[in-house]
């Protein structure tokens, strides 16, 4: 049964994990993604020590995004389940911000759409990240993957 979420509370990975799985499934993917105590900007190559995060969502409009592109996975994809989960609020270092879990028959297919929907989740849908340190704090836009690692 697929599903898309958000919610003020910590989120079980384990949980959100279970729920996709089906008895015709032989795998299933799933992506924890949580705060980091250092980000390095790609842009100026600078690696700040990120204290806490705050999310925020649009959330009618997130959760109608998040839709989307479980309905578009499982066109691309031969895909049987797909879970999604976003924390908004304030989070810990160390705290799942987002848990996305995929069933498949395989686990090829299940590892591709894992990946094509947390890229498309960070470019698509309206949840808002706030990196807070020491020093001071930034809303990070579009992409996250342009901004760390």
């Amino acid at each position: 049964m697929d599903f898309a979420e958000l919610t003020n509370d910590p989120i079980s990975i384990e949980t959100a994990a279970r729920r996709v799985v089906p008895p015709e499934c032989g795998a299933t993917v799933t992506l924890d993604g949580y705060a980091r105590q250092f980000t390095k900007n790609k842009k100026t190559g600078e690696t700040r020590e990120t204290l806490y995060l705050v999310y925020e969502a649009y959330e009618p409009m997130a959760i109608k995004e998040m839709e989307k592109l479980v309905k578009e996975a499982h066109s691309k994809f031969e895909i049987s389940n797909i879970g999604i989960v976003h924390r908004i609020g304030r989070l810990e270092i160390g705290e799942t911000s987002v848990v996305i879990s995929v069933a498949a028959p395989h686990r090829k297919a299940a590892f591709e759409a894992c990946e094509w929907l947390i890229r498309e989740l960070k470019r698509t849908v309206p949840v808002w990240k706030k990196e807070v340190y020491a020093d001071g704090e930034e809303w990070i836009e579009g992409d996250a993957e342009a901004h760390t690692k």
